[in-house]
């Protein structure tokens, strides 16, 4: 049997009580548990050995497997070594539902030598799908919990005698849902036969097949805390847009948090500002009737109407000196273009002179003479 090592803890065995006055119930109390504790306690120091190291080894050859040990003699505590329980199981992502099935198989018997057998990686991946966690991982996560004192790697699928009288098993615990294969409906059935069969319960409410589950629907959560922890796209076989597009989400999400908080401490300051509001609010009543009371906006008004008059109807180019016509004809120095159109233009030469409409030439004729008589008006237009 494995060998655990035990310490004392050195208590006094007395506490001295003053004879003035008689001890309460809390230092009664006091006084048992410190009584408890100068009992022998054991404490585990270790991990569970696996069944090919020396320890392991050595607690198999001391044990006197020739005298069968039946249901009855481990239940009553009668059995003279202590009863080695063996269960088996793949022990993927190790929860407490594994813990409670081999805690049961622990408490099965008052004396029990645990034994697990845990499948390679190789044999789970064929018979029942591919595992999140490693054989090693596996080994080591199941061997750190103290209801085990050995482990067996690579263990079978389904058991033989020969394997049964290897290890010295007395019982093997399991729960009673049948495990069928393509040979047969129950692999525990020859055992339960044979009445060396001990059922554990399953734990409600929680599996490897949960967990993956939930891991699987809150995808994008998981990938998003990782990103942030620093793993890397590749780490987490996404793509690149998918990073990017995950890190902005990232991104949203602090802003949302960070809106959050602020919308949560001006709640906190929405009674003072409204109190403060209440105080001066006589204040900003006056100040604002003095900015906007009825004469000022009568002048706002009056100052804005002619500007838009001034807008809508812009006054006229002014005459020049000289002009035909006359002052009276206009308004306040400006005359109205529309009504007053500009004066035609008299030609200067005479109609001989020009070209006919046949003549591909546009200049004059050689025996053209020109007429410098000009008239006052035309000097004027010039």
């Amino acid at each position: 049997m494995l060998e655990i090592p035990t310490f004392t803890v050195c208590i006094p065995t007395s506490i001295k009580m003053s004879r003035k006055r008689t001890r309460s119930h809390s230092e009664d109390n006091l006084f048992l548990s410190d009584r408890l504790l100068l009992q022998p306690v054991k404490s585990i120091c270790q991990e569970a050995p696996f069944s090919d190291e020396p320890l392991a080894i050595q607690t198999r050859n001391r044990c006197d497997y020739s005298r069968k040990i039946t249901f009855d003699v481990a239940k009553n505590g009668q059995a003279p070594r202590p009863v080695r329980v063996y269960a088996d199981g793949i022990y993927d992502l190790f929860h407490q539902g594994h813990a409670r099935q081999l805690l049961q198989a622990k408490n099965i018997f008052p004396n029990v030598y645990l034994i697990v057998g845990i499948c390679n990686d190789a044999l789970t991946h064929r018979k029942k799908g591919k595992t999140v966690m490693t054989e090693d991982e596996r080994y080591e996560a199941v061997r750190h919990c103290r209801y085990v004192d050995e482990i067996v790697k690579d263990a079978p699928w389904e058991l033989d005698e020969s394997f049964v009288e290897k290890h010295k098993i007395d019982f093997i615990a399991h729960d009673d849902i049948p495990y069928d294969t393509e040979n047969c409906n129950d692999i525990y059935a020859p055992w339960k036969a044979k009445g060396m069969f001990v059922a554990t319960q399953r734990t409600e409410g929680v599996s490897t097949s949960d967990i993956v589950a939930r891991i699987v629907r809150d995808y994008d959560v998981y990938v998003r805390r990782n990103l942030a922890r620093g793993y890397s796209a590749k780490d987490l076989n996404i793509s690149y847009l998918s990073e990017k597009k995950i890190r902005l989400q990232n991104k949203m999400h602090e802003l949302k948090d960070k809106g959050k908080k602020v919308i949560d401490s001006i709640g906190e300051r929405k009674d003072d500002m409204i109190a403060k509001w209440e105080e001066k609010s006589r204040d900003f009543i006056e100040n604002f009737l003095l900015l906007f009371g009825r004469e000022r906006l009568t002048n706002i008004w009056n100052e804005s109407k002619g500007r838009i008059l001034n807008a809508l109807s812009p006054p006229g180019s002014p005459t020049r000196d000289g002009s035909p016509y006359s002052s009276s004809q206009s308004l306040d120095g400006y005359h109205d273009c529309e009504s007053f159109p500009p004066p035609r233009k008299n030609a200067r030469y005479d109609e001989g002179y020009f070209p006919s409409s046949s003549s591909k030439s546009y200049g004059r004729k050689k025996d053209s003479k020109v007429n410098n008589d000009f008239s006052d008006d035309e000097e004027d237009f010039i």
